[in-house]
């Protein structure tokens, strides 16, 4: 599965773009001025995102990605 179809398949099931995961990680205090902080780590938004979105693993770590700069939002 592309990137980007992870992204369209977590806001169909959400009703959450990327833009809003990157403002819910930095309320919750994993961001930091749209960085990932220094003790964040990837078990930590996996859980996260289980937990208030039921996401699995592939598209939690799409997330992951996209809070840690490595991918960029395509989706809007």
């Amino acid at each position: 599965m592309s990137y980007q179809a992870y992204l369209n398949n977590i806001k169909e099931k959400t009703g959450k773009r990327p833009e809003d995961f990157k403002n819910l990680a930095e309320q919750k205090g994993y961001t930091q001025n749209g960085q990932l902080t220094s003790g964040t780590k990837a078990g930590d938004i996996i859980k996260w995102l289980k937990e208030d979105f039921d996401l699995g693993h592939g598209h939690s770590m799409a997330i992951y990605a996209l809070l840690k700069g490595t991918k960029n939002e395509e989706s809007k």
